[in-house]
């Protein structure tokens, strides 16, 4: 069923305050407080912060935390701090090494009528007390209004060392400004770790001034075609400086967080390949052939070498990598290797036995082994994708487990310390929702529940074995993340709720308590012009009884519903948006054909939680299926939600596909007067690497040169009821309509939708199927 958004806006008010047990005190948690702290007790007396209000510090090196402090509450609730000296009604920030929270990064924070005082034993410490105190200084959207700040004792600290974000700017660049927003909500999420992508096959996007081809040759590619008209000529890329990389450190470092820097080796490497040739398998070499920067997502077949040469190479790139990225672990990689040019070369199955090496995986355990060594020589450490298990652990590694949890268990146990980044729920580039309005992504849901509830602690370790694990971070792949919005977009407020679950205790962790707090959080990214998505809140129609139902009475019970199950929806059926004095739904509404309602989620104090949705209870929308409301043929689920352009920055249409067969199942429908379906497509470039699952790409037979696209009834091999030509995509627009006249039938019906273009053209889909009645 087709739900359209007609404001895309977040929340513009504050939600409700939790009623939770922190510790052994029970008490309200103050609204907004995101992770929740681990010790927190009311107090007598009140403190009003406003303009004016001095910050002090008791130590001269924490003047950076108390500028920070000020500039936070300014862009959260637009008061001015003042800065002076230390005394009574001050905000104190207190470097202390008998503080009573032991913890580097822990803090306390009082609120007296005397004022505001943050303790600490470290800066980290201290920094983070002034986050809190900016989140309990912005409980509202009283924008520019003084703050009473009701009597507190906090003690708070993380739970584990290693709380992260992932960027991938090897597929899409993503500008400095970009990175430096991600890291003021990082911080402001308390977060610690930033883990740079920075190459990849399609990108390499750091400057190293020995080998300038990298960036010169490297950091650029030619778009992929779809086929039609108006294909980008402009090569897609971007690149760091060394200096933008200073810059960047030191920003991230002023909020203290670490920037931990990847080189993808030995895969992953066909942009250093295609600037440097000599580094990959020359042997299988053709007359000096080289590649050129990828424009397919997925795994591609090069490798860099590992003779001398290379290695050589190597060292010398990790060296400039060193000088600029100050951080303790450098990242290498090592997964999606795939070994064929491996195989295949005599010069490296020649090395395998001059070493007494098994087989390739052990080959790249050695070359693993070497860089880890070459680092700690440095004083740096190893950490790499949890592939560089395959083989044998390397000595000098630390983990990074994606495929799973396994990957972590095993380099615990062994006694290697990890940090936990399962795809399942922590890469952000899946989809949030199902909804229609879902920009591009990965074809999975992960939804924010599932990250609240996600423990790094693998409950199969020993308390010794657990002390292996330094924490998690949440990945934002960029092959479908194009922009800025679109990795904040994905990552937030996805990011809230890995915030908490790395920060605070377990025994205080409380899904309910947690979403009474999170609304309040909208309110700062809406401040900050952040963009956030809304869909956990979103409202959802169904019909009760089914659509078929709905055709034949023409009429329905429609039940209303969010992701989360919070909230108060409000409704209108007069086509006007809802207010907070809007009817109430507290069960399904009756509807005839003709009504349209409108709704939105509000919270129990009638402040708005997500934009306003609208549904349309016609025959059309009971007929009609998007891409999202389509499966894919005999598995279900479509793997993809691509953009019609890959590379553009700018909102696109957006299309489900399985990149292994064109084919699309439309649900069972009443058929009863249907005469005709309308099909809107779209051409996409095929740029899709899959090494060794290429052969499982589905073709199908076609009679036309550029194929057709074939309706049947029910199944894929049931009755053909329509056979529509393609036509030359070199003429024709990328995105057209297609129509065509079916029989007639009564009863309910499913629909199977074959593309059968040729595959070494552009990829064709899916938007919109529409079944139309006399």
């Amino acid at each position: 069923m087709k739900t359209s958004r007609t404001t895309k806006s977040l929340i513009t008010t504050f939600g409700a305050i939790a009623a939770l047990c922190v510790a052994s005190n029970a008490m309200a948690a103050p609204s907004g407080l995101i992770p929740l702290p681990a010790e927190m007790k009311m107090a007598r007396g009140h403190f009003q912060v406003g303009n004016q209000t001095v910050v002090c510090v008791t130590n001269p090196s924490s003047q950076g935390t108390a500028d920070y402090l000020k500039g936070l509450v300014k862009a959260l609730r637009g008061i001015d701090l003042a800065s002076g000296a230390c005394g009574t009604s001050t905000i104190t920030l207190d470097l202390d090494a008998t503080a009573p929270v032991e913890a580097a990064e822990g803090y306390s924070l009082t609120v007296t009528a005397k004022g505001v005082v943050i303790q600490s034993r470290a800066e980290a410490g201290l920094f983070y007390g002034a986050v809190t105190l900016g989140q309990l200084l912005s409980p509202d959207d009283h924008f520019g209004q003084p703050v009473t700040l009701e009597g507190l004792s906090i003690k708070d600290y993380p739970q584990y060392a290693w709380r992260g974000l992932m960027i991938d700017s090897a597929r899409h660049f993503l500008p400095v400004v970009d990175v430096k927003t991600m890291i003021d909500q990082m911080a402001q999420h308390k977060l610690n770790s930033l883990h740079l992508h920075l190459s990849d096959d399609q990108g390499w996007r750091v400057e190293i001034k020995r080998y300038p081809n990298l960036t010169r040759i490297g950091a650029w590619r030619t778009p992929p075609s779809n086929g039609g008209p108006g294909v980008p000529t402009e090569p897609y890329g971007g690149f760091y400086t060394q200096d933008d990389i200073r810059d960047l450190v030191a920003y991230a470092a002023a909020r203290h967080i670490t920037i931990v820097p990847e080189i993808d080796m030995p895969g992953h490497a066909q942009a250093a390949v295609a600037s440097y040739p000599e580094i990959g398998i020359r042997d299988l070499r053709n007359g000096g052939d080289q590649p050129t920067v990828s424009t397919d997502w997925g795994v591609n077949p090069y490798l860099f070498n590992t003779d001398e040469t290379s290695l050589a190479f190597i060292r010398n790139v990790l060296d400039e990598i060193m000088a600029i990225f100050p951080s303790t672990y450098i990242h290498v990689g090592g997964d999606e290797a795939v070994k064929n040019q491996w195989e295949k070369s005599p010069a490296i199955q020649a090395q395998i036995k001059a070493l007494g090496l098994k087989d390739e995986h052990e080959l790249q355990t050695w070359f693993i082994d070497q860089l880890g060594a070459y680092l700690n020589s440095k004083g740096r450490r190893l950490i790499g994708w949890d592939e560089i298990l395959e083989g044998g652990i390397p000595q000098t590694a630390a983990i990074m487990s994606w495929r799973g949890t396994d990957g972590a268990i095993k380099a615990a146990q062994a006694g290697h310390d990890v940090v936990l980044s399962p795809t399942n729920p922590l890469y952000f580039d899946n989809q949030q929702s199902r909804r229609n309005d879902e920009p591009a992504a990965r074809g999975w849901v992960v939804p924010l529940e599932d990250v609240y509830k996600f423990d790094a602690m693998p409950a199969v370790l020993t308390a010794d074995q657990g002390k292996h694990v330094m924490g998690a971070q949440a990945n934002l792949w960029s092959e479908y993340l194009m922009s800025g919005w679109y990795v904040q977009h994905a990552a937030f407020p996805r990011t809230d709720a890995l915030a908490e679950t790395l920060w605070s205790p377990k025994s205080t962790r409380n899904w309910k308590s947690f979403l009474t707090r999170l609304p309040v959080q909208m309110v700062r990214y809406r401040q900050q012009n952040i963009g956030a998505s809304d869909a956990a809140f979103a409202v959802d129609f169904t019909t009760v009884d089914g659509r078929n139902v709905a055709l034949a009475s023409g009429k329905a019970k429609l039940a209303l519903s969010n992701q989360v199950a919070s909230g108060v929806i409000r409704y209108t059926l007069d086509g006007s948006e809802p207010t907070a004095s809007s009817k109430v739904y507290n069960k399904p509404i009756d509807v005839t054909l003709g009504q349209t309602v409108i709704a939105t989620a509000f919270t129990k104090d009638d402040l708005k939680l997500a934009g306003p949705d609208r549904y349309d209870f016609t025959a059309a929308s009971l007929l009609t299926r998007t891409s999202q409301e389509l499966t894919a043929c005999g598995k279900g689920a479509l793997g993809l939600r691509t953009p019609l352009t890959p590379d553009s920055p700018a909102k696109a249409p957006v299309y489900n596909i399985d990149i292994f067969d064109s084919c699309w199942m439309y649900p069972e429908v009443r058929r009863d007067g249907v005469t005709s379906v309308t099909i809107d497509i779209a051409r996409l470039a095929r740029n899709y690497g899959l090494a060794n699952e290429a052969s499982k790409v589905l073709t199908h037979p076609r009679n036309t040169p550029f194929g057709e696209l074939v309706v049947y009834r029910d199944t894929c091999a049931g009755a053909e009821e329509a056979r529509i030509p393609l036509t030359n995509p070199a003429t024709t627009p990328n995105v057209t309509t297609l129509n065509a006249t079916l029989p007639s039938v009564t009863g309910d019906h499913a629909l199977c939708l074959i593309f059968t273009a040729p595959l070494d053209g552009p990829y064709y889909a899916i938007d919109t199927v529409r079944l139309n009645q006399k």
